[in-house]
């Protein structure tokens, strides 16, 4: 199924959030957010979170390692819509500064966003980013 063009729109404004992001800036991003306590934020730097309060401080958490940065490409894997919800799948790479480095760093992120129409808008209701981007060895799920 094609996405309406109101969530082509959304997909946009998630892809010009991450190059606030990579620049420590997670305003815009919150902007996108579903204010109800359903909507979650999982990322590579903590546990998930629920709800307006947590997700605002993991993400600012997370926007806080970055640095100096821009988004550089999106390769969608899945995107999909009814008239109420809707997901994208998509590596997200960019570049910026993690961390303490002092040097550009290349970036690449496996992410899942999921979309809810409220209140005539598309809202992110979930969001979950990790590093896994390539095929994994078995032994990387056992905890250190």
């Amino acid at each position: 199924m094609g996405a309406p063009d109101d969530f082509q729109q959304a997909i946009g404004a998630s892809h010009r959030a991450l190059d606030q992001i990579a620049s420590g800036d997670p305003s815009a991003f919150f902007e996108l957010f579903s204010e109800r306590e359903d909507a979650t934020l999982a990322n590579p730097y903590g546990p998930p979170a629920r709800g307006r309060r947590q997700i605002e401080e993991a993400g600012r958490r997370a926007a806080s390692n970055y640095r100096e940065g821009k988004a550089i490409g999106f390769e969608n894997f899945a995107t999909f819509a009814t008239a109420d919800l809707a997901y994208i799948l998509e590596i997200e790479r960019f570049e910026a500064k993690v961390a303490g480095r002092d040097d550009v760093a290349q970036v690449a992120l496996s992410v899942t966003s999921i979309f809810r129409r409220e209140d005539g808008a598309w809202r992110l209701v979930h969001r979950h980013a990790d590093p896994i981007t390539v095929r994994q060895a078995p032994e990387s799920v056992l905890q250190a």
